[in-house]
């Protein structure tokens, strides 16, 4: 029972880790310009950009506005609605 269970969680493990792996990451660096509770505004060329951030999210070194950082992020989907098209009408 002790090795069926073991082999299991084993197999679990390994599945969580398969697919916590799979999102590709992106990067962003430039000054802070903002720092909210959950985003932090980072200008990139002439660009904002917004990065949701929460308590998880690792930081290093003395993060402030006016700093140059670099932030790791991936994207997911977290909805997708699909429309159907619009019927073209006779002419």
């Amino acid at each position: 029972m002790r090795k069926v269970m073991l082999a299991v969680v084993l197999c679990m493990v390994m599945v969580s880790l398969a697919f916590a792996g799979s999102l590709k990451t992106y990067q962003v660096t430039g000054p802070v310009l903002e720092i909210k509770d959950d985003v932090i505004v980072v200008e990139k060329g002439k660009e904002k950009w917004e990065v949701a951030h929460d308590k998880a999210t690792r930081v290093t070194g003395d993060l402030k506005v006016g700093a140059k950082v670099t932030i790791q992020y991936q994207m997911k989907a977290t909805s997708i609605e699909a429309k159907a098209e619009a019927k073209k009408g006779k002419k």
